[in-house]
């Protein structure tokens, strides 16, 4: 596992694409049991050099119900999002995740963490990739149906501060679902 984290931190193949540096942020332990995966790391990730330690990582902490040690022990979560670097800002937030990193490296990360239980699909890109044709017409729809992912997937809108509009008109998703994700990932930690 340290070899493959050692080869996909130096990673540049989509450095053309970039407007900063490649940073490929991840995080994985062969003990994992549940894998987040998510978008692409924004800015400010990549301006720490480190996943969810923003307004959008305090929320998803809140839905998961763990504290920053839970979150940050990759025995309790890998980070692996589809796009491993900062892709850009877009018009209306940050720029689709590079297509390149999960079908280069998804495959032998996830292979290499045969402990995994459960996958939480944060976002629509990650629900598109990894559901294929089994995700439903829109986010909405895939997240108010996630028992038909289970027991290995979790679908979960992102928990942007961008995102509070959705959460404003889809109350449901906080008063009734995150009630289920944090049971599931109760009965999965570590620690």
């Amino acid at each position: 596992m340290e070899e493959l984290l050692k080869e996909i931190r130096s990673c540049t193949i989509c450095k053309a694409h970039l407007p900063l540096a490649p940073l490929p942020i991840l995080s994985a332990h062969r003990n994992a049991r549940i894998v987040l995966l998510s978008q692409a790391p924004g800015r400010i990730a990549h301006e720490k050099g480190k996943a969810w330690d923003d307004p959008s990582g305090r929320q998803l902490r809140k839905w998961l119900n763990v504290t920053e040690a839970q979150f940050y022990n990759p025995e309790n979560f890998a980070i692996v999002p589809i796009g491993f670097c900062y892709p850009g800002k877009g018009k209306t937030g940050d720029l689709p995740p590079r297509p390149e990193c999960a079908p280069q490296w998804h495959k032998a990360l996830l292979d290499k963490m045969p402990n995994v239980e459960l996958v939480i699909l944060i976002g629509a890109y990650a629900q598109k990739y990894y559901l294929k044709d089994k995700a439903k017409r829109t986010l909405t729809e895939t997240v108010g149906d996630y028992k038909d992912y289970l027991p290995k997937y979790f679908p979960i809108p992102h928990p942007s501060p961008t995102n509070r509009f959705w959460r404003s008109k889809n109350p449901w998703f906080e008063e009734l679902v995150v009630s289920e994700l944090q049971k599931k990932v109760e009965t999965l930690l570590i620690v």
